[in-house]
């Protein structure tokens, strides 16, 4: 399965993020609100370039709902809330095909997973409690029902022939995050 190949094929460019960004403070509660801001910027990047050609090149999936996986709102809101400028980001258009537009929603849905994870644990920490986490937060309760339900149809749409495609996607997509 696709999903199980991504996960071995870029565990070390989840772990360098983690590192770069600076994971393991989160759940110490040293995190500041600085470290958080620059968390935020560097999916602003992420998002902001590849989110409207996941859009565009898997647009024939409408199982996928990629109108309730939309996160670039929630993501403004944040950043507005803490008085963050971003400027305007141009759309990245280096997704080949859609198997690497998979694999780059793969590292989104998956970073949304892990924002659940980020916003309970920044919740605890004093420093932190009158910030609102709409975009760690986007899919509420739904989190985990819509990571499993990506995980399902990417692994039933991605053919063993375009998992390299789908790793570089993946890859691309991390090289933005951190």
């Amino acid at each position: 399965m696709i999903s199980v190949f991504l996960k071995e094929q870029t565990k070390q460019q989840h772990d360098d993020t983690e590192a770069k960004l600076q994971s393991q403070k989160i759940f110490d509660k040293s995190y500041t609100l600085d470290d958080y801001k620059t968390l935020l910027i560097h999916n602003y990047k992420l998002i902001s370039r590849y989110e409207p050609q996941v859009q565009e090149q898997l647009k024939d999936y409408p199982e996928l709902k990629l109108d309730l996986r939309s996160k670039i709102d929630a993501l403004k809101i944040d950043l507005s809330n803490l008085d963050i400028e971003t400027g305007s980001e141009a759309s990245a258009q280096n997704l080949e095909n859609e198997a690497e537009a998979f694999g780059a929603l793969y590292v989104m849905e998956g970073s949304t997973l892990g924002g659940n994870v980020i916003s309970k644990q920044l919740r605890k920490n004093p420093e932190f409690e009158d910030v609102e986490f709409n975009y760690f937060g986007v899919y509420g309760e739904n989190t985990g029902p819509f990571w499993q339900e990506f995980k399902s149809i990417l692994d039933e749409k991605i053919t063993e022939a375009q998992y390299n495609d789908c790793v570089t996607g993946a890859k691309k997509a991390y090289q933005l995050l951190s």
